[in-house]
């Protein structure tokens, strides 16, 4: 398994979920530095990003592109898959079309987590269920011809009220039947939300593209209460071999939290 390190550029706001908001080639060859295998970029359009500046920059530092997330689309751009307003849901299908662009150039994968969107006030689950399969099949079907997979994510009852345990994601991927969607687990949402961290991991199986590392208190690993030892044992035991994404708060400060995080694995993994 590699390691991958949540980065975004300056232009992102405070608030994104990742641990270096910077000009990219500074958090890319600090990533290297500290010696992560791969960086996860958060985008909130494709326009952001010229894909063939970045890839140069991974190869000169040894990198890779582990994923692409998508919560800045949801912060920034404010369109998701559940919203009422089509025009709106149409817009946020085709901000993920040019992400997906940029992953095929990548060989790399697209996160769908809160641009998946939530349950509106006066809308049933039922009518939140349909929109977002929707749009996840049309991004899906897009994806296909590209090689490139999406990842949905989910997320915990107090950040968003859809989509919010493995199980429920798996429901949804029967439901919505395109084998290019994976499960992206987090450990920091699912030691809210799942009853058994491990036996959902063992329940989800091959579903399981992409993991999020967090602890508890959504610092770096090490930091919090949760076993990440075991939690590594079972994803060896399911035969994962993707990445783990590090997408903690960058506390006490970025520098040290990427450093505390790589230490950290290190330690567990080898």
């Amino acid at each position: 398994m590699k390691i991958a390190l949540a980065i975004a550029s300056e232009k992102a706001i405070p608030t994104a979920f990742v641990v270096f908001r910077d000009k990219l080639e500074t958090s890319i060859a600090k990533a290297a530095r500290l010696g992560y295998d791969a960086i996860e970029l958060a985008l909130a359009r494709p326009e952001e990003a010229h894909m063939s500046t970045i890839l140069s920059l991974l190869r000169n530092n040894g990198l890779e592109l582990a994923a692409i997330s998508t919560g800045r689309v949801f912060a920034e751009e404010h369109v998701w898959f559940t919203h009422p307003d089509e025009k709106i849901r149409h817009k946020a299908i085709n901000i993920l079309k040019g992400l997906m662009d940029l992953a095929a150039e990548a060989k790399s994968q697209v996160n769908v987590g809160r641009v998946r969107g939530y349950i509106h006030e006066g809308d049933s689950r039922e009518t939140a269920e349909a929109r977002f399969i929707e749009c996840m099949t049309l991004c899906a079907d897009y994806a296909a011809p590209l090689g490139v997979r999406l990842l949905l994510e989910p997320v915990n009852r107090y950040e968003i009220n859809f989509v919010n345990s493995v199980p429920e994601a798996q429901n949804l991927l029967i439901k919505i039947k395109r084998p290019n969607i994976k499960i992206m687990p987090d450990v920091f949402h699912m030691n809210i939300e799942d009853v058994s961290i491990y036996q959902s991991l063992r329940n989800a199986g091959d579903l399981v593209g992409y993991i999020h590392f967090a602890d508890s208190n959504r610092w770096a690993p090490g930091q919090g209460h949760l076993n990440f030892p075991a939690i590594y044992r079972c994803l060896k035991k399911m035969g994962y071999q993707g990445f783990i994404g590090i997408e903690i708060l960058p506390y006490p400060d970025p520098d040290t939290a990427a450093k505390l995080a790589i230490e950290y694995m290190k330690k567990i993994t080898t």
